[in-house]
């Protein structure tokens, strides 16, 4: 099993999804000025890195076998119906975002909520255009990919996420950790499940 990696390039900032992400509603003309000098001020330390493999998908009584990861995850089993095998990943933004928030967390809490909101809607935005070139590749193939399943989202241990970074080796191809508690670091990170099946 080979695990792969890509590095790209920063995505275009979406202010829209970033305000909706800090929970701003109305008149935001106010806020627009604060949050270019957020994002001016983070754009050019970030990174945008993910790590890679495919492994098949087996289906055992009401088990889901994907490589050496086992699970009675039902909501799962119903995400990868039709799938013969799955794209496991990890997405991360690097660690200066999260430098940023503790930066700003006692001085300016609006500045911290935004630099917060600026790393949700970047990983997000990562993590799509990931996802778009996984859906392009497998289309040339005569396949479909189904969306994005990430562990502890509906009945999928959160448990699972030892063994993704076990399979992907997070830390040495991302510099993606895991702490005893299971949550990533950087934070600004995420793990998910693509399904690729015949179309």
């Amino acid at each position: 099993m080979t695990v792969y990696t890509k590095v790209y390039d920063a995505p275009p900032f979406n202010k829209k999804e970033i305000l909706r992400y800090a929970g701003v509603t109305g008149d935001v003309a106010e806020l627009d000025e604060l949050l270019q000098t957020c994002i001016d001020e983070v754009s050019k330390r970030l990174t945008y890195k993910v790590c890679y493999c495919e492994l098949p998908v087996k289906r055992n009584n009401d088990r889901i076998e994907l490589g050496p990861i086992v699970t009675s995850s039902k909501a799962l089993l119903k995400n990868l119906s039709g799938c013969h095998s799955t794209v496991l990943f990890a997405a991360t933004v690097g660690v200066e975002i999260d430098r940023a928030i503790a930066r700003h967390s006692a001085l300016s809490p609006t500045k911290a909520l935004l630099f917060q909101a600026i790393g949700a809607e970047r990983i997000e935005s990562l993590c799509g255009i990931f996802d778009s070139d996984i859906k392009e590749e497998k289309a040339r193939s005569g396949y479909f990919t189904s969306s994005r399943f990430s562990a502890g989202y509906g009945d999928l241990p959160l448990e699972l996420q030892r063994d993704i970074f076990t399979i992907l080796d997070c830390p040495r191809k991302i510099g993606l950790t895991l702490n005893d508690s299971l949550l990533m670091s950087p934070s600004k990170s995420v793990t998910a499940i693509i399904g690729v099946g015949n179309k």
